[in-house]
C-alpha cells in the first residue's frame, strides 16, 4: 500500500486505485496524475481493500474487476453494503458486458473498459469526486438548511430548499408577513404554493388559525355559503345558521387555493372583503368586519385570463399587491437529493421498511425529468419506488420507467400538428451530422453518465458506447 500525499488538484481525500496488475497500477496513477489528481491509495492487494477502508476515508474507488483472491464483482457488492457513498468506477474487458450490467445492478457508479482511454478516465473521476462533494454539500445544507437565509428559518422548516431563489423568497416574506394587504402566489401545481403560505402564516406572528379553502369548481352560492356562512332561513334546509371559514380566519390567515378558477359573482364579493374588509353571511343585511389577512394562489397564468376577461382586473390588482411565484422543480435541481432524503425517509417509516440507499446515478437521472407535476410528482415517484423495492439499494428502473417510457408517443405542439423541428430549415442536416448533434446533447443534459443518456436516447448504454467508440476512432484517423 503506497500513499502520495502531494496534494495539487485534489478531492478531500484520496482516489483509491484497486488492481492486481503492476503495469495496469502505473498507468492509472499516471493518467489520473495528468488529469490533476495526484491524492492516491494504490492497492495491489484486492484482499486489504476493507480493511483500507475501515482505517481511513476515501473519496472514490477505482476496482478492477478480474483479481486472483477476491473478484471485483464480490469487492463491489461489499463496498455498496457496507460504504454506500463511496462512488466506485468499474474497469473491466471490452467483451465483458454482461459482467458490466451486473456491476452497474448492484451499485456501480461507472464503468470503464480496457484499454483505459485516458480521458474517459479523467472524465468518470471528476463525475465520481462532483457526486462526493454533492453529497457533502447535501449533508452541510441538511444539518444548516436555513442558515444564512430568513431571520427565523424554523417557520420555513417544510419548505426542503437550498435554492437562492427560494432563499430570497423566504426573506420577502418575512418582509411583509407583518403587513394586512392581500398576497397573491403563483406557480405550476406541486411547487409548494401552500406550503409558503402557511410558511408566510407562521411568520407572520398572527394568534389566529390558517384556514386553507379551495375555491376550484365551486359556485356562486357554494363559495358565499363556505366563506360568509348563512343565517337561518337563508334558503331551504337552513334550519340553523352557520359561521363560514372567514369566522374561523379570525385574527389569522384566510387561504383560497385555485384562485384562478373563481366565478365572476364571487369574484366582486371577494373585492368588497379586501377593499372594506367586511362581507355578509347569505340572509342577512348586517355586515360583519374581518381582520382575516387574505393569501390566494393560482396554477394559471393570470395574464391571460385578464386577456381572456374571465378575471376581474380590479381584483387581481388588489390581490398582487404582494406577488410570489414558486420556482418549478427543474428550476431548482440541486433541491433534488434534499427532496429525495426526505421522501425515502417517509416512504420507508409508511411502508415499515429500512430507508433504502440508492444508486448515485439517481440523482442526475432525475435532473434531466422535466417534473411537470413538481415536488408532488417527485413525492409520488419516491413512494411509489419503495413501496416495490425489496433489496437494500434501491434500483432504479421505477424511475427510468417513468422518465423515458418506451411506448410514449413523441410530443406535440398545442395545435395538435406532428411536430418537425426541421421544418424551414435549409440546408437541412445529414443524418450523421444530426445523431452526432443530438448524442452531444444528450450526454450534455445527462451529466454525461452515460447511461442516462442511452436512456434518453431510446439505445442500449451498449450501443451508445460503440458509437462513441467509433466517432472517436475517426478522429484519430489522419
Amino acid at each position: 500500500m503506497v500513499l502520495n500525499t502531494n496534494e495539487r488538484h485534489n478531492p478531500v481525500h484520496p482516489i483509491l486505485i484497486v488492481d492486481d496488475q503492476k503495469v495496469a497500477m502505473a498507468f492509472l496513477s499516471t493518467a489520473l496524475e495528468r488529469a490533476g489528481y495526484d491524492h492516491l491509495l494504490c492497492c495491489l492487494d484486492e484482499r486489504t481493500v476493507m480493511s483500507t477502508l475501515e482505517s481511513r476515508e476515501v473519496e472514490i474507488i477505482l476496482l478492477d474487476l478480474v483479481m486472483p483472491h477476491i473478484s471485483g464483482e464480490i469487492l463491489l457488492a461489499q463496498i455498496r453494503d457496507r460504504y454506500p457513498q463511496i462512488p466506485v468506477i468499474v474497469t473491466t474487458g471490452t467483451n465483458d458486458i454482461a459482467t458490466v450490467v451486473r456491476c452497474m445492478q448492484k451499485g456501480a457508479h461507472d464503468y470503464i473498459t480496457k484499454p483505459i482511454d485516458e480521458a474517459l478516465l479523467g472524465a468518470a473521476a471528476q463525475r465520481a469526486i462532483h457526486l462526493r462533494e454533492l453529497q457533502r454539500q447535501n449533508q452541510r445544507l441538511s444539518q444548516h438548511l436555513l442558515a444564512e437565509s430568513p431571520e427565523h428559518g424554523e417557520h420555513f422548516s417544510e419548505i426542503m430548499t437550498c435554492d437562492r431563489k427560494m432563499r430570497a423568497l423566504f426573506r420577502y416574506c418575512e418582509a411583509i408577513a407583518p403587513g394586512r394587504e392581500p398576497v397573491l402566489i403563483t406557480g405550476e401545481t406541486g411547487t409548494g404554493k401552500e406550503l409558503m403560505a402557511r410558511a408566510f402564516h407562521a411568520a407572520s406572528g398572527r394568534k389566529g388559525e390558517f384556514v386553507a379553502v379551495n375555491v376550484a369548481g365551486v359556485d356562486d352560492h357554494v363559495f358565499s355559503d363556505t366563506l360568509f356562512g348563512h343565517e337561518k332561513g337563508a334558503f331551504t334546509g337552513a334550519d340553523r345558521p352557520r359561521r363560514g371559514f372567514i369566522h374561523k380566519a379570525a385574527g389569522g390567515t384566510l387561504f383560497l387555493d385555485e384562485i384562478g378558477e373563481l366565478s365572476e359573482p364571487s369574484q366582486i364579493k371577494l373585492l368588497r372583503v379586501i377593499q372594506e374588509r367586511e362581507f355578509f353571511a347569505l340572509g342577512s343585511d348586517r355586515p360583519i368586519k374581518t381582520d382575516a389577512r387574505i393569501i390566494v394562489a393560482t396554477h394559471k397564468n393570470m395574464e391571460t385570463l385578464l386577456a381572456k376577461g374571465s378575471f376581474r382586473q380590479d381584483l387581481y390588482f388588489r390581490l398582487r399587491t404582494h406577488h410570489m411565484e414558486m420556482p418549478p422543480l427543474r428550476d431548482r435541481a440541486d433541491d433534488i437529493p434534499l427532496l429525495l432524503e426526505c421522501f425515502f425517509e417517509q416512504a420507508a417509516k409508511e411502508f415499515g421498511k429500512r430507508k433504502p440507499t440508492y444508486p448515485p446515478e439517481l440523482i442526475q437521472l432525475l435532473k434531466v425529468h422535466p417534473f411537470r407535476g413538481n415536488v408532488r410528482e417527485l413525492r409520488a415517484m419516491v413512494y411509489d419506488a419503495v413501496a416495490r423495492h425489496t433489496s437494500k439499494t434501491l434500483s432504479t428502473e421505477a424511475f427510468k420507467k417513468y422518465i423515458f417510457p418506451s411506448s410514449s408517443p413523441p410530443a406535440a405542439p398545442a395545435n395538435g400538428a406532428p411536430q418537425n423541428i426541421y421544418t424551414g430549415l435549409k440546408p437541412l442536416p445529414t443524418i450523421k451530422t444530426a445523431v452526432e448533434a443530438l448524442i452531444d446533447a444528450a450526454l450534455e443534459q445527462s451529466g454525461s453518465n452515460q447511461k442516462i443518456a442511452a436512456a434518453m436516447l431510446g439505445i442500449t448504454p451498449p450501443a451508445l458506447s460503440k458509437r462513441l467508440k467509433q466517432r472517436a476512432e475517426g478522429a484519430e484517423r489522419p
